[in-house]
């Protein structure tokens, strides 16, 4: 998706959740600084013409893990419950906020770590990005520049379905989503409702 279609989404979002633009794009640009890697190729490869499969990381992601089939993009902390159980993924996305020493081990054994900076996660940033001596790539909700990318999407699990589809995934197979999930917070909620919204908009509801 290109920056010009995602905005007006991106304008929604920060309206809905009172988000300052600035402080995304401070982060992008701390994330930048912080590493001048981009593995956007290797992404590419692993996506284009592939099967893809998306785990979340709601509490059905344990029941579903035979269904995998393919390239396995984990959303953040799902990437930890696959791990642990013998299944490392190609491609975790995630804004840090479930980020165990499980992903630098991942990470080092050849997982794409696509990291999210936002208004928010700053001290995260800090702490993790330098921690990543594999392959990494950086994305942001706001604007993309230099080695910054936006593929669209909100969540960690959306944004990752949104990349699969930008990068020529032949099948997408989606396991460990519950969107109508009732035991998180309202801010989370709110989330959820717009990760899906989102997600119908690129033919996939949830």
């Amino acid at each position: 998706m290109r920056y010009e279609e995602w905005e007006p989404h991106y304008t929604r979002i920060l309206d809905f959740f009172g988000f300052d633009p600035a402080d995304d794009d401070k982060a992008a640009h701390f994330a930048s600084e912080l590493s001048s890697k981009d593995d956007l190729s290797l992404l590419k490869d692993v996506c284009s013409g592939k099967v893809v499969t998306v785990c979340g990381n709601a509490p059905c992601l344990k029941d579903d893990l035979h269904l995998i089939e393919g390239t396995v993009i984990a959303a953040d902390a799902a990437a930890d419950l696959l791990y642990k159980n013998g299944i490392r993924p190609d491609v975790v996305f995630t804004d840090l906020d479930g980020c165990e020493d499980s992903f630098i081990e991942m990470n080092f054994e050849g997982t794409i770590m696509v990291v999210h900076a936002h208004g928010d996660n700053i001290p995260l940033l800090k702490k993790w990005i330098p921690l990543f001596e594999g392959s990494l790539v950086l994305t942001t909700q706001g604007k993309p520049f230099g080695n910054v990318h936006n593929f669209g999407g909100f969540t960690d699990g959306d944004r990752a379905i949104f990349a699969a589809e930008e990068l020529g995934a032949s099948q997408i197979r989606i396991i460990g989503f519950d969107l109508d999930d009732c035991s998180v917070n309202p801010v989370k909620r709110g989330k959820l409702m717009i990760a899906r919204d989102l997600l119908k908009e690129i033919g996939y509801d949830l």
